[in-house]
């Protein structure tokens, strides 16, 4: 258990943490955003959601 008083860091100034918006993302999210884990030796190939539908894209063109 800590005895000392918590205070943040100096590079997290307490006026940029109190001016935050509790779920300002949430309605977006919501509406249709997708989540899918992606197993760790894929991310080093596809580190981000454009890798990610390129790849998709490219899978279903072959397919038809």
């Amino acid at each position: 258990m800590k005895t000392e008083k918590d205070e943040l860091r100096k590079e997290y100034p307490e006026e940029r943490i109190l001016s935050g918006v509790r779920g300002k993302h949430a309605k977006r999210f919501r509406e249709g955003t997708k989540l899918v884990a992606i197993a760790p030796d894929l991310q080093e190939l596809f580190p981000d959601s454009a890798a990610v539908d390129k790849a998709l894209r490219e899978y279903l063109a072959a397919r038809r």
